[in-house]
């Protein structure tokens, strides 16, 4: 998932974030609720955000559903613009772009 870090925000850039889907896949709605539950922002068609009080439990819940294996890493690896520091609450769930 592409996002961008700014002043301690970080943004999931909303083409990459889960479709919920009535009737769809239980893992895939569980995940799309996980990841809006925590956000300090989440509105339909824009980027979602999170603060850096919740960066070790995306971290820990992004870890949790690569490691199910229902999902691909391309869905829950966050990747990162090369020029920008990755912050060590998220190193274990990121890579560079």
């Amino acid at each position: 998932m592409k996002v961008n870090l700014k002043d301690d925000i970080l943004a999931i850039s909303y083409e990459d974030l889960p479709q919920y889907k009535k009737g769809g896949s239980i893992v895939r709605n569980s995940y799309f609720w996980a990841l809006k539950s925590i956000a300090c922002y989440s509105s339909r068609g824009r980027d979602w955000e999170y603060d850096r009080d919740v960066w070790v439990a995306l971290s820990r819940m992004l870890l949790a559903f690569t490691e199910s294996g229902y999902l691909g890493d391309h869905e829950t690896i966050l990747e990162f613009d090369e020029t920008t520091q990755i912050p060590s609450e998220l190193r274990s769930i990121s890579t560079w772009l």
